[in-house]
Order: structure tokens, then C-alpha cells, then sequence
């Protein structure tokens, strides 16, 4: 499985070639395709960026529309970096899709067909999971706290407990988000990794020259999902570094406060 770039209508995205199209829409936004003025050009997602709300709207129907995914249907979170997996039903529904989240939890999980789970990034790690075969799907924020404490692999894990799943049928598409190569952090990081994942965080760490570490967060996320039970060629990881790649995404790091963010989506059809 591999997570590569595509363009529909003008929109570029990235999405997985391991999800199954006759089961859902799916994927990861960069900053390229909308309406939005700088700071936030073009394609903002953020509702709480400061951009225009009809801006926000018009730059979802468009990535929607790319991905095959309604606007319409949007359900998001207010995310805080933690490891709550939320379930939705119809009733989460946004009624805007310029409309911010408001429950605290980073990830969201559903079988109900045409519901369409939205999470938000801009350096952290977009993480999207679908079983096929249970028809159900999560959509999982992964910033370093929550990598530490293993959401991505807790979601797999409701995913079994509230729908049935069985771990060798889920499949996990890792989006675009910072690479080691530009998260350097302080000891805090990989501490909290080694917290969580004990010896096997070691090959997410390596020492930078001045003291602090380069952190591999796609790779500690992968980790957490073959933990849960995944097959290692169920995982799909994007090797894009938001942080490297400023013309087509947006980072917090190199950028800020003054951005947009993108999106990563998945609908069950």
C-alpha cells in the first residue's frame, strides 16, 4: 500500500491505494486548490484559523468534491493532543462545514455509511483506518503527545471493541506531516516515546549534533499500529514532511500562527 499524490478538479490531495473506492472516499488535503488570501492561501480547511467562514466553506466542497466526499456530512472534533477516541453517529454532524469543532478528542470512529470524519493538521500526523469487511473507519489526530500515548492504536482498538473489527482486516494510511529531518526536539519527546513504547522507540530517535533528537513520528505511529494488531503491509506511510515542504503544506514550525491547516477525511459509502 502506498499513500501518493493525486489531483481531481484542479485539487491536489493525497490518498491510499489500499482503500478500498466501492467502500469509502478518503483523503489528505495539502494547502493548494481554494479561495482563501494569504496568510491562509488557498485551500484552508480551519475553521478557527481567522479566514473568512464562507472561504472555509467553499475550500471543503472543493476538497470534498476532489475526494468524493460530501461537505455536508462533516463530523469534527476540538482536538487538545490527547488519545480520546470519540464514536460519532449521525446526530455529530456538523451544521457548516465552516463550522469549528467543539467535543475535546483527537480521534473519531464510525460505521454509519456517509458520515464524513474530519481531522485537522499542520505538522502533526494525519492517520486515516478503514476495515473493509466491518465496513467501519476512523480518523485520527497524532500530534507528539498523542503518538506517545498511542491513539492511533487505540482507535484501532475501539474499532474491535465497539464494532467487531479484527486487527488483520484494518487498513491504516499514515498522511503527510513533519519527518525527522525537521522535528528536533528536546529530550520531553523522545522521553514520552520510550514512555510509551518502551526499547521499540529507539528506532523512532536518533541524536541531532547539537544536543537534541530528530523524531521520527510516522514511524512511532506505525509502530503503535502494528502493536494493535496490523499487518505491516496494512500500514500505508507518506514520506512528505510538512515542514520541508512549505509550497504545498502548511507547518506549524516553520510558519506558526500566521496558516491555515489541512485536512484529512474519510466517508464510508
Amino acid at each position: 500500500m502506498e499513500v501518493t499524490l493525486r489531483t481531481c478538479q484542479s485539487v491536489p490531495f493525497y490518498a491510499c491505494g489500499g482503500f478500498d473506492p466501492s467502500v469509502c472516499a478518503h483523503g489528505f488535503s495539502t494547502r493548494l486548490g481554494g479561495v482563501s488570501p494569504a496568510p491562509w492561501d488557498s485551500l484552508n480547511l480551519g475553521a478557527n484559523r481567522g479566514d473568512a467562514p464562507e472561504r472555509v466553506a467553499e475550500n471543503f466542497r472543493r476538497f470534498c468534491s476532489a475526494a468524493g466526499a460530501d461537505p455536508a456530512a462533516l463530523v469534527k472534533n476540538h482536538q487538545v493532543h490527547g488519545d480520546l477516541v470519540r464514536p460519532v453517529t449521525r446526530r455529530d454532524v456538523m451544521s457548516s462545514s465552516a463550522e469549528p469543532g467543539v467535543y475535546e478528542a483527537d480521534g473519531l470512529i464510525t460505521d454509519e455509511p456517509g458520515l464524513c470524519l474530519t481531522i485537522f493538521s499542520a505538522d502533526c500526523i494525519p492517520v486515516l483506518l478503514l476495515d473493509p469487511v466491518r465496513r467501519c473507519a476512523a480518523a485520527v489526530h497524532a500530534g507528539w503527545r498523542g503518538t506517545a500515548l498511542g491513539i492511533a492504536a487505540r482507535a484501532a482498538l475501539r474499532m474491535r471493541e465497539d464494532y467487531g473489527c479484527r486487527p488483520e482486516h484494518i487498513r491504516a494510511a499514515i498522511g503527510p506531516g513533519i519527518s525527522p529531518c525537521c522535528f528536533l526536539t528536546r529530550d520531553d519527546v523522545p522521553g514520552a516515546l520510550r514512555d510509551g513504547l518502551g526499547s521499540q522507540a529507539e528506532t523512532c530517535i536518533r541524536p541531532a549534533e547539537d544536543g537534541r533528537w530528530h523524531v521520527d513520528l510516522k514511524g512511532a505511529n506505525a509502530l503503535w499500529l502494528r502493536r494493535a494488531g496490523l499487518s505491516p503491509e496494512h500500514i500505508a506511510l507518506c514520506p512528505e514532511c510538512t515542514a520541508c515542504r512549505t509550497d504545498r503544506f502548511w507547518s506549524h514550525r516553520v510558519m506558526g500562527e500566521r496558516r491555515g491547516s489541512m485536512a484529512a477525511i474519510i466517508q464510508l459509502l
